[in-house]
């Protein structure tokens, strides 16, 4: 080990997470701005990355600002509310944590500290497979937090990601099943992917301890490069959805899916729901939005829908819903936020959002969200379709 001390992005010391919120902390930019003198610059720069010149990264956010809102004022808000139902899960805000590896790049409790954050705030945490702690650490750390909290906390599901062979898959799903998981994420898009991050000592994919390594592709000048290789032959097929489903009772959610077309066939396929995303542009540099294709897959399909990478404001959650999601995920906040305050830093930003949320709903005339659809949004003359007689 080196003695080298560890710089921030900066160049400079890094700073312990903070006991207290500071005064100037007002939205999830706000937490991306400080979290940088927080965090290794290496893992800085894993973290805030997107694939090859960063631009499906940027589109993310550029497709949530394109979109204008239509106010509708004199509205009775004397009832208003955000809640609603996913899955049979009561849900106190259509917000819930995306599932994000190795929390502990950024502060030592890791998930355990996100968690409790999820379940005091009342809201829904996606548990990665990679992540630091074990996934039945973190479960523990969510039953205890609802315990001392004193009411129900949020969902708690479990993200699954496929390994080579299908025992240790299995192992998984099973050991979720059992620390109390009550729905399974399976992600689809990011099997094949560049990663040029080595994990700092101490960190580590907890829950693969004794599974075999991923076998990757070969950096020789002759050879295969990914075709033929055993990354290319262990991705995830169609037969592995019928598999997935074939072993689980719990809700199946398929996240990753981008196209009309795969909804249809995930849906057919066994899936209870879909999380339409592109890995906050993490893995295909030029793909679509979600949000730009949310409109077509809601046509598509008949499923509960939900939508991440880009979400950073109240009234993105409100345009998201309004093109046809039931509920947003949240993704790098949650680290920017663990870094710079730990679990209250995670709480004080799950709250930040969702007083956002409440806002721009109460600002557009939506008491529930029942009230909110396409008609909230504003489309040009050129943009609309043409009338019908």
């Amino acid at each position: 080990m080196s003695n080298t001390p560890s710089l921030n992005a900066l160049g400079q010391a890094i700073q312990p997470a903070r006991t207290q919120i500071a005064a100037d902390t007002q939205s999830l930019a706000d937490y991306a701005q400080q979290a940088i003198h927080h965090v290794e610059a290496h893992a800085w720069c894993h973290i805030e990355g997107g694939s090859d010149q960063n631009l499906t990264l940027q589109h993310n956010r550029a497709a949530f600002d394109a979109l204008r809102l239509l106010p509708r004022h004199l509205a009775d808000l004397r009832h208003a509310h955000t809640r609603s139902t996913l899955l049979g899960h009561a849900l106190e805000s259509p917000i819930l944590l995306a599932p994000v590896a190795y929390h502990r790049l950024v502060h030592p409790e890791g998930e355990l500290a996100t968690m409790r954050a999820a379940m005091a705030l009342q809201t829904g945490m996606v548990v990665s497979t990679l992540s630091s702690h074990t996934l039945e650490e973190i479960a523990a750390a969510g039953q205890q937090a609802t315990q001392d909290m004193g009411h129900g906390g949020g969902p708690r599901w479990f993200q699954l990601y496929f390994q080579p062979q299908r025992e240790h898959t299995l192992a998984l799903l099973r050991r979720a099943e059992a620390a109390g998981y009550t729905a399974i994420v399976w992600t689809v898009d990011a099997s094949i992917k560049r990663s040029g991050f080595p994990l700092p000592y101490g960190v580590e994919a907890a829950n693969l301890r004794g599974m075999p390594a991923p076998q990757h592709t070969s950096h020789l000048a002759q050879g295969p490069i990914l075709f033929g290789t055993p990354l290319a032959l262990q991705a995830p097929s169609w037969d592995d959805l019928t598999w997935l489903r074939a072993q689980t009772r719990l809700p199946l959610l398929v996240k990753g899916v981008l196209s009309p077309a795969t909804a249809r066939q995930a849906v057919a396929g066994g899936a209870d729901a879909l999380i339409v995303s592109n890995h906050g542009g993490r893995v295909l540099d030029g793909a679509v939005s979600p949000l730009e294709v949310l409109p077509a897959i809601a046509d598509a399909v008949n499923v509960p829908l939900l939508l991440d990478s880009g979400v950073r404001w109240g009234s993105d959650v409100f345009k998201a819903l309004a093109l046809g999601a039931q509920a947003v995920l949240v993704g790098r906040p949650q680290l920017h936020a663990l870094a710079t305050a730990g679990m209250l830093g995670v709480a004080h930003m799950l709250h930040l959002l969702r007083a956002e949320l409440e806002l721009c709903m109460a600002q557009m005339g939506c008491a529930t969200l029942a009230d909110i659809g396409p008609d909230c949004l504003w489309q040009s003359p050129a943009s609309r379709p043409p009338h019908k007689l």
